[in-house]
């Protein structure tokens, strides 16, 4: 019978990762709608920036894209490159993010290896404005985790072209899902956006004041709804290892990812065994798929584990699409937080911001 049961596993799991595998017009459809959503919030076009005197700014990613515009609003010319929905790990430049970090006057990037394809380009271009890694230079001491799963028989390069065995940790480069580290983010864009405009450094300040203020709250509010969940189910299992920061910060006593903190390889079917176990031997009630990545394999594990797989997938490489609940950094934290209690059986309850002093 165990045989059995083993066999059905395994056939079950080649069948998942061979649908993965073909791209489905489901998929493709899920693609062409991400490209459309990407936010340009304005040209970063040479024209355009002569013509309205503001300085160009470039953001590779969603995150620091949301948290620069609450920042700057209106006062510079913001391009973001990867937009809501795509995912920085694999992400493949378009020329015309070539000719963006050319033109830039400032470039705000993640780094710790998050959007390898976009630092290749940025350590690459001749241009002299300033090139700030905002994840590294706001949280300086990242959590170290795995960069694939173990199962893997690769070697991992990093954005210096080192490469890296499955024993040596490297910087998880997640670090906006502890909500102090996104205030960090935010006082790293406000100096940086001080450097290239000067002239409104008291907006900067105000600005950032305001949008720290709000997080400060979430932050605070996170931890007492994850206090709600009972203790031993306060456990997150996910698609890859992309929430080490939140655990972190909010209690959650155990976790586990099909895949390593970048998702550049698929997870192989020695880890979904391995996971199916993890999760029965755990009595985790329910796991949760990711807005970025296809949720068919995690489907098949809460089946094989007999658990629930959670209605509402997980933030966890950006941002969401305008008009959805994961559309700002704070909305986002507050949809995630939301998922997460309801999903192990915590008491839920809105957040409400104060008044800011």
């Amino acid at each position: 019978m165990l045989q059995k049961t083993q066999i059905k596993l395994w056939a079950a799991i080649a069948l998942t990762m061979g649908l993965i595998s073909c791209n489905s017009p489901q998929e493709t459809n899920t693609q062409s709608k991400s490209n459309q959503d990407k936010t340009t919030v304005t040209t970063s076009d040479n024209t355009a920036s002569e013509n309205t005197n503001k300085p160009s700014v470039v953001a590779t990613t969603s995150v620091i894209c949301d948290l620069t515009q609450q920042v700057a609003v209106d006062t510079v010319d913001l391009k973001c490159l990867v937009g809501p929905g795509d995912d920085p790990h694999v992400y493949q430049p378009k020329p015309e993010d070539r000719k963006a970090i050319d033109s830039a006057n400032l470039i705000l990037y993640a780094g710790y290896d998050f959007d390898p394809s976009l630092i290749k380009l940025v350590q690459a271009t001749s241009n002299p404005a300033p090139k700030v890694a905002v994840h590294e230079k706001a949280v300086p001491k990242p959590i170290l985790g795995e960069p694939h799963d173990h199962s893997h028989g690769h070697n991992h390069k990093d954005e210096k072209g080192e490469k890296h065995s499955h024993s040596e940790k490297v910087p998880d480069p997640h670090v906006w899902h502890d909500a102090q580290n996104g205030i960090k983010m935010v006082e790293v864009i406000r100096d940086s956006l001080k450097q290239v405009a000067p002239n409104h450094a008291d907006l900067y300040k105000t600005n950032a004041a305001k949008v720290t203020g709000e997080i400060s709250q979430i932050h605070s509010w996170i931890k007492s709804q994850i206090a709600t969940i009972p203790p031993n189910q306060r456990k997150l299992v996910t698609t890859h290892d992309a929430l080490g920061y939140y655990v972190q910060a909010y209690g959650l006593s155990f976790s586990a990812a099909l895949e390593g903190i970048s998702t550049e390889e698929q997870a192989t079917a020695a880890r979904v065994g391995s996971l199916v176990k993890e999760i029965k031997k755990e009595g985790v009630p329910t796991i949760f798929a990711e807005k970025t990545i296809n949720p068919r394999l995690m489907e098949t594990v809460a089946k094989e584990a007999n658990v629930k797989l959670s209605e509402q997938p997980l933030y966890t490489d950006g941002l969401g699409a305008k008009g959805s609940p994961g559309e700002t950094y704070q909305k986002m934290l507050i949809a995630n937080t939301r998922n997460i209690v309801q999903g192990l059986g915590g008491s839920y309850s809105p957040f409400r911001l104060k008044d800011l002093q």
